[in-house]
Formats: C-alpha cells, sequence, structure tokens
C-alpha cells in the first residue's frame, strides 16, 4: 500500500530545518516514518522547498518536488503520477471539497485529519476564507476516512459522518535521555507560536505574579488565527517580564531539549487537538499544567499533572510541582508509561490500519484493544 502526504513543513521537519514549526506537521512526518517501518510506501509532495521533479529519500520516506503553478492543478499532478492508494491530509482547508474530488478523478482515496478541535465544526473551522466552509465541509462529506485524534472531536462530528471517523492516536515521537526530577532545573517550560489562540497573555499574566519563578519561553509570532499585530505586542511584553527567559523561535531539537529538562510544561491554550507539547513532555516524565486543555480528560484520569482552571489554581500547581521533585517524579513515571501504552509507533499503527479497515481502537488512549 502507498500513502501521499502533500505539504512542505514535513521536508522542512526530516530535513532537520531550524524553520520547521506547527504541530500538524511533526505528526505528519511522525505518522509517515511510523506506516514506513511497518511496510507502507511514503510518498510526500513539496511545492516550495524542493525544484519540481527533484527527489529525496529521507528515513524511508521519499520527497519529491511538485509544480508551483495553480496549486490544485498541482496535486492533481502529482496524485495521478505518483499513484498512492491513499491521501492524507491534516487540517481544516477551505480547498479540501475540491481537493477530494481531484483524488477521486485521480483513482485515490482520501483521509482527513483533525488538527483542531474546531475541525470538527465546518462553520467555524476555517481561519482564512471562512465563508468558504460549504466547500470544505463538502470535503469532509465526501472524503473515504476522517480521523480524530480522541473521543471529544469524534462525539462532536456531525452524526452523518461519524461512521466514517476513527480515533487514531498521535505519534509521541523518539525520546532521549530522562533527567531525574531532582537533577533538573526548577524553571516552568512554555513552547508555542505566539497565536492568540494559544493563550500568551495568560502565561504573561502568570510570570508577572510570580516573579520567583523562572519561565522558559519559545515560539514566534505569526498572524494565523491572530489579529495585526497581536504577535508583536506580545513579543514586547514577554521582554519585559524579568522571570521570562524568552529564546524566540527555535529549532525543534531545542524546544524538544527544553520541555525534556524543564521541571513542569505550562499549557495556557483555549484550543487545541491533542497538543504535540504534551506528547513531548510526557515522554520525557514532564508534568503538564494546563489551564483548561485536557482531551477526553486524560490528565486527570491518568493523573499526568493539573488542569488548573484558573490563573490562580495555575500558580498554585506550579508552585506545589517545584517544591516536590518526589511527586514530579511519580508522575513522570505515569507519563512515560502512559505514552509507551498509547502513543508509541506500535499504537499509532495499529490505530492507523484498523481505521483504514474499518476497524475501531476500543479505548485509543488507554490500550491497543481493538473491536471489529
Amino acid at each position: 500500500m502507498k500513502l501521499a502526504f502533500l505539504n512542505d513543513g514535513i521536508y522542512a521537519y526530516a530535513s532537520g530545518l531550524p524553520c520547521a514549526v506547527g504541530g500538524a506537521e511533526r505528526q505528519q512526518l511522525l505518522l509517515a516514518r511510523a506506516v514506513t517501518s511497518a511496510g507502507w510506501a511514503v510518498t510526500v509532495g513539496v511545492r516550495d522547498m524542493m525544484r519540481p521533479g527533484e527527489r529525496k529519500l529521507i528515513n524511508g520516506v521519499e520527497f519529491v518536488g511538485i509544480d508551483q503553478g495553480q496549486i490544485l492543478l498541482a496535486w492533481y499532478r502529482f496524485l495521478s503520477s505518483e499513484r498512492p492508494d491513499w491521501w492524507y491530509w491534516r487540517c481544516a482547508y477551505h480547498l479540501w471539497g475540491a481537493a477530494v474530488e481531484l483524488a477521486s478523478v485521480a483513482g485515490v482515496r482520501t483521509i482527513f485529519s483533525t488538527a483542531l478541535d474546531s475541525d470538527v465544526n465546518p462553520r467555524h473551522a476555517l481561519f482564512w476564507r471562512p465563508r468558504w466552509w460549504p466547500l470544505y465541509a463538502w470535503g469532509l462529506s465526501r472524503t473515504d476516512r476522517i480521523f480524530v485524534q480522541h473521543r471529544g472531536q469524534l462525539s462532536g462530528l456531525p452524526k452523518r459522518w461519524q461512521p466514517k471517523a476513527y480515533v487514531v492516536p498521535s505519534v509521541a515521537g523518539q525520546s532521549g535521555f530522562v533527567t531525574p526530577h531532582w537533577q533538573r532545573e526548577k524553571y516552568v517550560a512554555w513552547v508555542a507560536v505566539l497565536r492568540q489562540v494559544k493563550r500568551p497573555d495568560l502565561l504573561i499574566e502568570i510570570a508577572s505574579k510570580t516573579p520567583n519563578i523562572r519561565f522558559v519561553v519559545c515560539g514566534g509570532p505569526s498572524s494565523f488565527m491572530s489579529s495585526p499585530g497581536y504577535g508583536e505586542r506580545i513579543l514586547r511584553e514577554l521582554r519585559a517580564v524579568p522571570n521570562i527567559d524568552f529564546r524566540g523561535p527555535v529549532a525543534p531539537e531545542v524546544a524538544e531539549q527544553i520541555i525534556g529538562n524543564a521541571a513542569v510544561f505550562l499549557s495556557t491554550s483555549e484550543e487545541e487537538g491533542f497538543p504535540n507539547t504534551f506528547l513531548q513532555a510526557w515522554s520525557s516524565g514532564t508534568p503538564v499544567v494546563s489551564l483548561k486543555i485536557d482531551p477526553d480528560r486524560i490528565i486527570q484520569k491518568k493523573k499526568l499533572g493539573m488542569v488548573s482552571g484558573s490563573i490562580q489554581g495555575a500558580i498554585a500547581d506550579i508552585e506545589g510541582l517545584l517544591e516536590s521533585p518526589q511527586d514530579r517524579e511519580k508522575i513522570g513515571v505515569r507519563t512515560r508509561t502512559h505514552i509507551a501504552d498509547a502513543h508509541s509507533e506500535k499504537a499509532a499503527v495499529m490505530g492507523f490500519q484498523y481505521a483504514i479497515e474499518g476497524r475501531r481502537l476500543l479505548n485509543p488512549h488507554e490500550s491497543t484493544s481493538v473491536a471489529v
């Protein structure tokens, strides 16, 4: 079987480029590598970072330069020439309906995969060209499979599409050496693009109220899902808080090191899917303190950190964890066990294969058991 992707960000991550950014792009690379290891052929179309017709093989995944003309025509030519069995697309996109029809003409089945919880609500999923939501909804109605990240997304999907929707676990990726908590620096990590939905303003408020706690912050501004000038204003405010060690945009491996060596990872987001940063934190045994986000209540159920619910609650949770490396170490054991059980390559490939075959994982974030 052959699987295709179309996304330049996958190539950026695979090539180790410092510009690589985005949880959706990282997840697609990890999935591509995982299914390649399971025997699938994988090809990725790259529009702006490779010359048309150029081919590169990186860790078993083949990258192909595609035409830089009209995007739908370029995609059609890629699918027609590569002849994959399936085309995988992640994130809400206003042209998805047209893309699905082109894939059908090329004889390629399609998979749509969610990146944010709002992706399952077509009327509110699009940031660019939101009035085009009917075309996006048409794509969801016509696509062969819909992959969601957790059961909350599945239940939020319109009922008419749920029979072809499947929960497929995200891939955590490789984790390096795990530093014991009594050897770690007592800092709080915050890693995200400086978008409004990530709520860096709440991070700034928390840091301003806890001047004795060090925060190491990574991320750069973006115009996506943010009002004009928002990112630049946040940059100024981050640099004005003395106990925030602001690193700006950093390479993916640097971000992983910062998360992996932290005492606590803080999430202030108001909307996510299943955050990559949670998986990175848990892989390295770092507890997550989240103001709001907790997919399928997994943090609370498995005690993988704290869901604070408020600024004061987050401050209390952070202060408590910083003062108890023993508690952090116990949480770290649970997080690494959870990652091994639910977010390993094996678990993700099993979920992917069963979804392709029309079977379901019974407890996608608990075990690898399945139901026909």
